[in-house]
């Protein structure tokens, strides 16, 4: 499932970025520092890229690559076969699809701006009408070159379209537009010049208009401090986003109407002031695809960043790592901060919820012996899996959790699973489990199947689908991190020495072929036994379109992906490499 996600992310994102021809501006149609300060989000596509930047990049040559070629016909046909079965649409061919995907070449920047703050007056005057919903989205595209396309796009939207818009031409800023009115709102559309623009609200129209034809506003995004603090993640690449969080709670607020006043404590309780913003980039380098980013604000406990661990620079799991290890992915949480943040937003929900806090927190006491934070407590927050198959079969993986004082942390394993217990070993330091998942036990007998199995050492809570997965790790006599391969050490180096989170793919362990076998046969029979018709259609379409790829052309592209999370008084950043 970790591989199909994969490859399916990778085929959006080449789709998404143009991949049907050859040609962008690779400019930004907005400054973005320019734009009204009260925009809450952006995402700036620069264009798709081209000449030698696309051809030394792995994911492009992985996608221009002739032994592709059945491949991306397929998911065209994909593509195509998803809009055939949507009522009331006109299927686009296939040269109808990759004429219109190709708008993509060109930049584009999308975002949201606020609703402007009322003055104190007008709040009083107006305290018991709430104010009209809000939606501050717009769009900006540069159609250079794209001009006819464009239009014919447009025009072939509003003909599939089931209740005829009303169409009202106006003058806003200055520029020709149209106030396009339906049932369900309006949106507001010019092209002008190089541009088109659209909008929801007027003001904002007029504010991205304006600034289009060299009249911004008297306050810009670059005077936010929280856009200040973020501007080093937001240069080069072909892709950028920044989302300021406190002004979320402002957006949610304006989205829910009359219910806005339930929603603010439960905001207010998250405590997203001290969540700055999140801010990163996506770059090509080379060969490689780099996402880099973070989630930035104010780290000091009593805030939401709570819930994020320090990090270690050794966590036990990486001990498990061998040389003949595929996939890798470790990440650290501080569940004590997020049970108290948990604890803080129910509290929020009213009088009669918040006094139950109390009662539920001495029934869970009663039932697994210690007190909540105890319990969290015999925990490292180190969660982990491992996988060694190079078909990546889930009977060979391996997930890990980190503990601490391992007899308390075995009697509440014995407490939880109770009846589910099957039998319980121990072997020198570790303690071998065997739980089933279906059935109990009971005065009459013993009724058990679908075993799950565990095995609990000084420091982790193994667990695996099959016996042989455990005592195969187990049985490596684990060294710490002398064992474990240069390769990953080395990726591993190239971030702070205590991270909250690392992961290693080896694309060139992997046996493409039987993979693509098991994957297929896996896939055929999930179709075949699906409840229902949407979720057999998904994972037939998946296999049919994995029968047509060749499974040589990934291993000569892909190689490795890393990826690390660390926490620092800024906030969390995040790092991760494709090659």
């Amino acid at each position: 499932m970790k591989l199909r996600r994969v490859c399916s992310i990778t085929l959006l994102l080449l789709g998404a970025a143009g991949i049907f021809s050859g040609s962008c501006t690779a400019q930004s149609p907005v400054d973005p520092s320019q734009l009204p300060a009260r925009t809450t989000f952006y995402l700036l596509w620069r264009g798709t890229p081209t000449g030698e930047i696309r051809k030394n990049n792995s994911l492009y040559a992985l996608w221009d690559d002739p032994d592709f070629s059945a491949a991306r016909s397929s998911f065209l046909e994909s593509l195509l076969s998803n809009a055939g079965t949507q009522k009331d649409k006109t299927t686009l061919t296939r040269d109808e699809l990759a004429e219109y995907v190709s708008l993509l070449d060109n930049s584009f920047l999308v975002g949201y701006s606020r609703r402007p703050e009322t003055p104190a007056a007008s709040r009083t005057a107006t305290t018991k009408t709430p104010p009209p919903a809000w939606n501050g989205l717009f769009f900006v595209y540069d159609r250079t070159g794209k001009e006819e396309l464009l239009s014919k796009a447009v025009l072939r939207m509003r003909g599939t379209e089931k209740d005829v818009p009303k169409l009202t031409n106006l003058t806003v800023a200055g520029v020709p537009a149209l106030r396009i009115e339906r049932k369900s709102g309006v949106t507001y559309w010019a092209e002008n010049g190089k541009y088109a623009v659209s909008a929801n609200e007027p003001g904002v129209f007029a504010e991205i208009l304006n600034l289009l034809n060299g009249k911004p506003g008297s306050s810009s995004l670059s005077q936010s401090s929280a856009y200040q603090e973020a501007k080093s993640l937001l240069s080069g690449g072909v892709l950028e986003f920044f989302l300021s969080i406190p002004n979320v709670k402002e957006l949610a607020l304006d989205s829910q109407g009359r219910s806005a006043s339930q929603l603010k404590p439960f905001l207010n309780a998250l405590k997203l002031d001290s969540v700055h913003s999140l801010a990163g980039h996506i770059s090509l380098d080379g060969a490689k695809t780099r996402m880099a980013g973070a989630i930035l604000g104010d780290t000091t406990p009593g805030g939401l960043f709570d819930i994020i661990a320090d990090g270690q620079a050794n966590p036990a799991s990486m001990a498990y790592i061998s040389s003949d290890t595929v996939y890798y992915s470790e990440s650290q949480f501080d569940l004590v901060g997020l049970y108290n943040t948990i604890k803080r937003v129910i509290a929020q929900a009213g009088p009669d919820t918040s006094q139950m806090i109390a009662p539920m927190e001495t029934m869970a006491a009663t039932r697994l012996g210690m007190p909540l934070p105890q319990v969290l407590g015999l925990t490292t927050g180190e969660i982990a899996s491992l996988q060694a198959s190079p078909t990546l079969e889930d009977s060979q993986k391996v997930y890990m959790l980190g503990i601490r004082n391992k007899p308390d942390a075995l009697k509440l394993t014995r407490t939880i699973f109770g009846d589910q217990l099957s039998s319980e070993r121990n072997e020198g330091s570790t303690t071998f489990l065997k739980i089933s998942l279906r059935g109990g036990q009971s005065s009459s007998g013993v009724a058990q199947w679908n075993f799950y199995h565990l095995a609990m050492t000084p420091t982790l809570l193994l667990g695996a689908t099959k016996s042989e997965t455990l005592r195969k790790y187990l049985g490596q006599s684990p060294a710490g991190t002398a064992a474990v391969p240069q390769n990953i050490l080395q990726a591993r180096s190239q971030y702070p020495e205590k991270l909250g989170s690392f992961s290693y793919f080896n694309f060139q362990k992997i046996n493409w072929a039987a993979w693509k076998a098991r994957s297929v046969s896996e896939m055929n029979k999930a179709a075949s036994s699906a409840k229902s018709l949407d979720a057999a259609h998904s994972q037939k379409q998946f296999a049919d379109w994995l029968n047509q790829v060749n499974p040589e052309v990934f291993p000569r592209h892909l190689h490795t992906m890393t990826g690390a999370s660390w926490k620092d008084a800024k906030g969390v950043h995040f790092d991760e490499w494709l090659d």
